[in-house]
């Protein structure tokens, strides 16, 4: 675990680059984008540093083992989970909404790869992609959350697109609606992927449930606390 936030900014400086040229500004020369990496990474450690660690709460060390007078039982001394447990409230009670919301964003960023940062840099602008669930006989499901937004933020992954958007959405950050009629035809293309072929093959009579992804009112919120695009774009 990182023991510092500020050990934290140095994953941003080996990401951010790859993130940055996703959004408008992609054009920028090679020096001004790792300056304002540079420039990113540094502000990232001045707000991380000024506080406690925002991204981890460490339980107390391993605590020994104890015997009970007169009854031969074996227990343990202290209780580290109550602990982590009352250090998560103590942070409560003295932070106001900013810091509430920072920690929370913080936390979620800490929890993302860079491949799933890549997709929700492509949902932020907006669009909607098709996703598609393959269920066998019974409706057992086989595949879940299949969809072409990877291929469209260039993952490193494109196996493991259905593995990221069950991730984002269990974090909030995306919502997997309904099937749109504008997405017809991208549902087509995405029937001839191999991950979603190879699903098919794998089962008797499947069946493809036709759906949607795109970016959360929650996801909206964290993208716009964390967004690296304003300080990149060319007026």
């Amino acid at each position: 675990m990182l023991r510092r936030a500020g050990r934290f900014a140095g994953w941003a400086a080996r990401t951010g680059l790859s993130l940055t040229r996703l959004l408008p500004g992609a054009g920028l020369a090679e020096a001004g984008l790792r300056g304002v990496e540079r420039q990113l990474v540094s502000e990232l450690r001045k707000r991380l540093d000024s506080m406690d660690d925002p991204y981890v709460v460490t339980p107390p060390a391993r605590p020994s083992a104890e015997q009970r007078p007169g009854d031969g039982v074996l227990v343990v001394a202290g209780e580290p989970l109550r602990a982590a447990m009352k250090q998560l409230m103590d942070s409560s009670a003295g932070f106001d909404r900013a810091q509430s919301r920072e920690y929370l964003y913080a936390t979620v960023l800490r929890q993302l790869t860079p491949d799933e940062a890549r997709i929700l840099a492509v949902l932020a602008r907006g669009s909607a992609f098709p996703a598609v669930d393959v269920l066998g006989r019974g409706g057992r499901v086989v595949l879940r959350n299949a969809s072409t937004v990877g291929k469209a933020a260039g993952v490193t992954l494109p196996e493991e697109v259905p593995s990221y958007l069950t991730r984002l959405a269990g974090l909030g950050l995306v919502e997997v609606g309904p099937d749109e009629t504008a997405l017809s035809s991208q549902h087509e293309i995405l029937a001839t992927d191999e991950v979603v072929r190879e699903a098919v093959r794998s089962v008797k009579r499947a069946r493809l449930v036709r759906h949607s992804v795109r970016l959360s009112r929650f996801g909206a919120r964290f993208w716009a606390a964390c967004d690296p695009a304003p300080q990149s774009r060319v007026p």
